[in-house]
């Protein structure tokens, strides 16, 4: 079987990717960036033609804060454009700018962020963690600090930890990371949830199936109470739960919880076929390793046709 359990969660990243807030705020102090108001609207070409005129116009000038503020706005125009070379050197430029200029402390936090999950997300995960690191160490000196947005910088680099191979630190993260979510946000959230997934996926990947299977049962009470019955994270964290049983010979249960994830999987399969496909590929290869070769067949052809059908 395969090691994949579905998916996991990321958390604060660049407006260009998941869960996010909008683009960075200008200062109090300066009047909002025009090209965010295109930005908002979808007009790419004009948000990214008003904020390199801006920046421009500020090269001539001597205020470092006003081009540091500019340059983060317009790499994020070009992150959203797809111009990622582009908005790397915006935002590496900014970030020398707050070397010698009087940036506020939130505004060098944000401005890493933006640059962490720009490597993140283009699979640079060695450029990232650096800079994750000194965002949550900035984030969390702050007056009072923002326990919160680190918090969810923790588990992003929880995630580039685990792919390293650097277990521990990947848990000591997560870990810190739930106890601020728990805090924040109370258990019943979807972030609580989605971190315990994580934490599941860390356990199991680690070679840890019980504490795996307890960290996906967590998150599996969590998402059913919030989301309901039949929700798609509902059915990804029971394709979890099954894959750490299969991993601890509860094979019975590993199939009652693949066929209840299928079945949400199906409703939604307009939106989860690839969900649907890997996860039916897994209840395959479980009845076939316990012999149950015709189950197997029978459901292979169901699955085919749900399949042709979207």
């Amino acid at each position: 079987m395969r090691e994949g359990i579905c998916r996991e969660a990321r958390g604060s990243t660049n407006p260009a990717f998941q869960n996010v807030p909008d683009s960075l705020p200008s200062p109090a102090s300066q009047p909002e960036n025009p090209a965010l108001s295109f930005l908002r609207r979808g007009m790419l070409e004009e948000a990214l033609n008003t904020a390199t005129r801006i920046v421009t116009d500020l090269r001539e000038e001597s205020d470092g804060i006003k081009l540091f503020a500019a340059l983060q706005v317009l790499g994020d125009v070009q992150r959203e454009a797809g111009e990622v070379a582009s908005a790397e050197a915006s935002y590496n430029e900014a970030l020398e700018i707050a070397g010698y200029s009087d940036i506020a402390p939130v505004e060098k936090a944000r401005l890493r962020t933006q640059l962490a999950t720009l490597f993140d997300f283009s699979q640079r995960e060695g450029l990232a963690v650096p800079l994750y690191e000194q965002a949550i160490t900035d984030y969390e000196a702050l007056t009072p600090a923002d326990d919160f947005s680190a918090a969810q910088l923790r588990n992003n680099l929880a995630m580039i930890y685990k792919g390293l191979g650097k277990y521990a630190l990947a848990e000591q993260h997560y870990l810190r990371c739930l106890e601020v979510m728990e805090l924040e946000l109370g258990r019943d959230s979807e972030e609580v949830g989605s971190v315990y997934n994580n934490l599941g996926s860390l356990y199991y990947t680690a070679g840890f199936p019980d504490q795996a299977k307890e960290m996906f049962s967590e998150g599996l009470a969590i998402r059913q109470k919030i989301l309901g019955p039949d929700d798609p994270d509902v059915a990804q964290s029971l394709c979890n739960i099954a894959t750490a049983k299969h991993e601890l010979g509860e094979n019975t249960a590993a199939m009652l919880d693949f066929e209840q994830s299928l079945r949400i999987l199906e409703l939604h399969i307009k939106d989860e076929a690839r969900s649907y496909e890997a996860v039916g590929l897994d209840y395959v290869a479980l009845l076939e390793n316990q012999s149950e070769e015709r189950k197997a067949a029978a459901f292979r052809k169901r699955m085919e046709k749900v399949l042709a059908s979207v």
